[in-house]
């Protein structure tokens, strides 16, 4: 099992970010400034904004793929690790390890720019019926489960009342003191933010074959489900990677949204491959805002 999580990790921290652009103009986030995102007047300082929360209902209507793919999309921020870099990271580890001093810098400039967090709840409601986003939205999730997300960044965020997404690979919990533990997934689930699956082990789902979807989707669903109490609706992918014959499967096991990373959008199905970024370990802050302003358009 141990060589199986060194595996692992390693495989995850190798896979490159990609489509993180700059530019000269850091004056407004992505969704600020009029753009269909901003449907409600800012507010002084940011937070997280709960207002328009949409209740799943199966069966509900979607509208054409046209539609959503008009909408403005909404910055959706991909972190793993919150800690300090060791002298053995490699270069390449550094890109998935957000040093703590950084992280609390990043959220506090969100806070003071008037970001507002939103929940996948609010992001799907928006996205297929329109409903209204708070000024500024922005979403923040964190994938693998690594414990310093409980310790570091769960403090960060509540300090500025946001929330954020937890994508949970259910091979690591109770692996203390690297992974949280189910207490700890639970506690964060009753402080209000949302707890999505993130597969077994971070097998690639464009690999999956015969039991593979039991093994890394049932499986997980049916744990993370006993430990919240609560349907598991929102599903993020092992390294973003995703194909069409996919969707439905994760459709039939209940999941109505999922999250990759920087890539292109399916034109027949985007609500199942909603972009994200990973924000990149050792990013000052005007790369942070630059790569927000650019990704997501």
């Amino acid at each position: 099992m141990t060589k199986n999580l060194v595996g692992l990790c390693l495989g995850v921290l190798y896979f490159a970010i990609s489509a993180c652009g700059s530019s000269p103009d850091l004056k407004n986030g992505p969704a600020a400034g009029g753009g269909k995102a901003d449907a409600t007047a800012a507010k002084p300082t940011g937070g997280a904004d709960t207002s328009g929360v949409s209740t799943f209902v199966p069966g509900g209507k979607i509208p054409p793929p046209s539609v959503i793919l008009g909408r403005q999309q909404v910055p959706i921020l991909c972190y793993h690790q919150i800690r300090d870099w060791k002298p053995t990271d490699s270069k390449s580890a550094k890109d998935y390890i957000m040093p703590i001093a950084d992280f609390r810098a990043q959220v506090k400039m969100l806070h003071d720019s008037g970001y507002h967090t939103i929940l996948p709840d609010q992001l799907y409601a928006y996205l297929t019926t329109g409903a209204a986003l708070p000024s500024k939205p922005v979403m923040l999730t964190f994938d693998d489960n690594d414990e310093d997300q409980y310790t570091i960044a769960f403090p960060e965020l509540k300090k500025y009342g946001y929330k954020g997404v937890f994508f949970i690979m259910t091979i690591t919990l109770g692996k203390l003191p690297h992974y949280m533990s189910k207490e700890q997934v639970k506690e964060l689930y009753d402080a209000g933010n949302v707890i999505g699956s993130h597969t077994w082990d971070h097998h690639n789902v464009k690999k999956y074959q015969g039991k593979d979807w039991e093994i890394q989707i049932d499986k997980p669903t049916k744990q993370l489900e006993a430990i919240t109490g609560k349907p598991i609706r929102y599903f993020a992918y092992p390294f973003g990677l995703w194909n069409a014959q996919a969707f439905p499967e994760l459709r039939k096991r209940g999941f109505i949204a999922a999250f990759g990373l920087a890539d292109k959008r399916d034109q027949n199905d985007p609500l199942m491959c909603i972009r994200r970024i990973i924000v990149g370990g050792g990013w000052g802050l005007k790369t942070f805002s630059n790569a927000m302003h650019q990704s997501f358009k």
